[in-house]
């Protein structure tokens, strides 16, 4: 595969990944309070609530393209990909 089509193929994850993530963090978001967040039921979490939500995006974000990127790999056909007609 050439790298202008291995660039746009990443850049078409990352960037369906980054617009999944933002709809994700606004619906986890409109739920939960992150300044009530506990570490598996016991202490509060220590870190302010900007923190909780960029940790979480990119968490996010990360596994969603992840996903994304594995999905694009399992449906790619080895014919077209390695560079035969």
């Amino acid at each position: 595969m050439d790298d202008t089509r291995l660039r746009l193929r990443s850049m078409s994850v990352l960037w369906a990944a980054f617009l999944m993530a933002a709809v994700l963090e606004m619906l986890v978001f409109a739920l939960v309070d992150p300044q009530d967040l506990r570490w598996f039921g016991g202490e509060l979490l220590d870190l302010s609530p900007r923190a909780v939500y960029t940790l979480a995006f990119f968490v996010f974000w990360a596994v969603i393209a992840a996903g994304a990127a594995l999905a694009l790999l399992l449906c790619s056909h080895p014919d077209t990909d390695a560079g035969m007609p």
